[in-house]
């Protein structure tokens, strides 16, 4: 069997609405975004790893520091739209798209995502996601972590920033799941994303894979075990960076 050619996306815009240029903050002596490509490229599960940026910044930054990374020629709504454009010229048979605020990005849950398509000889899958068991009812009610439910077979049903499923009955144990917006494309379903009109739900939460949703597409969900922090706010950083030095200090004997 001919080996797929497997490569990682990070998109990279600088200028977030809630944490404008927090890609370029520091972790631990090197940007936010160095360190998410770093994560990646250690995994050793890719052939290729590239940034793709709008920012001119971003694009030094790595380029700099001898780093792949593509320059985005339009403008884009979704980093599954910025990452297409760059990788329609590209060889690949399966694309991954790590977020660019996930430097802790580790191999094992990528390794899970990738082994759908590794055992999936008929090609019928065309984009898988990962997720994680949240139990925090701070986290379950926060907008900015997305939640997941899916259907018996780990297929998505739906995403929202509103917990679900509501908790109605008291008696019936309820389980949550966190989307972590990782995402893995065959090449041809992501090109096709791109040509998918946004409708109604996708607008009104701005989540980026109910656009597959609406158009009647399925979403393979896999469970991971781990949580990370993907780095949306101040606060998030302040934990990353906490959660950094406890990784990388000396430790005692």
């Amino acid at each position: 069997m001919t080996k797929m050619k497997i490569i990682a996306m990070i998109p990279a815009r600088y200028s977030a609405s809630r944490f404008p240029a927090k890609l370029m903050q520091n972790l631990g002596g090197e940007t936010v975004i160095y360190r998410t490509y770093q994560a990646t490229v250690n995994t050793g599960l890719f052939d290729s790893v590239f940034v793709v940026t709008d920012s001119q910044i971003i694009f030094d930054e790595i380029k700099g520091k001898g780093g792949e990374v593509l320059m985005s020629v339009n403008a884009h709504e979704s980093g599954s739209d910025r990452i297409a454009e760059a990788v329609a010229s590209i060889d690949c048979d399966i694309v991954v798209n790590v977020q660019g605020d996930e430097p802790f990005t580790e191999k094992d849950s990528l390794s899970k995502l990738l082994t759908v398509f590794k055992d999936d000889i008929n090609k019928e899958i065309d984009l898988a996601s990962l997720m994680v068991s949240i139990k925090d009812q701070n986290e379950i009610n926060n907008p900015n972590c997305v939640k997941v439910i899916t259907d018996k077979d780990n297929f998505a049903l739906y995403f929202s920033r509103s917990p679900i499923p509501f908790h109605r009955d008291s008696e019936v144990e309820t389980q949550y799941f966190k989307h972590k917006g990782v995402y893995a494309f065959r090449k041809a379903p992501l090109l096709e994303f791109t040509k998918l009109s946004t409708e109604q739900l996708e607008a009104s939460e701005k989540i980026e894979c109910i656009r597959f949703l609406e158009h009647g597409k399925k979403i393979k969900m896999v469970e991971t075990t781990i949580q990370g922090i993907e780095i949306d706010t101040p606060e998030d950083l302040a934990k990353a960076q906490k959660l950094w030095l406890n990784n990388n200090s000396p430790k005692s004997n």
